[in-house]
């Protein structure tokens, strides 16, 4: 936006008023980019927080799984083991 300033010299005769004409550089863009910028640093940290619990949880359900299966397994050993003393030979 451009400001507009008539000025004239009162020392002496003047033929015509002399017209400054200031241009300001564009602040608002530089305050605008800066918003941009802090709303997508905080989008990128909200999506790695909200992925995090769940990869978190995930692990934990697998981790339980596996212990669940090798406790199946050892319980299936047990019974063999008991079968097998339990066997007559003929």
């Amino acid at each position: 936006m451009a400001d507009e300033t008539d000025t004239t010299d009162s020392a002496g005769p003047s033929p015509a008023p002399v017209t400054v004409i200031r241009e300001q550089s564009g602040s608002a863009m530089g305050i605008v980019m800066a918003i941009a910028l802090l709303i997508g640093v905080i989008s990128i940290m909200y999506l790695f927080n909200k992925h995090s619990p769940n990869e978190n949880a995930t692990n934990d359900a697998i981790a339980e799984a596996a212990s669940d299966v090798g406790n199946a397994a050892s319980k299936v050993g047990n019974a063999a083991e008991d079968a097998a003393r339990n066997v007559k030979p003929h």
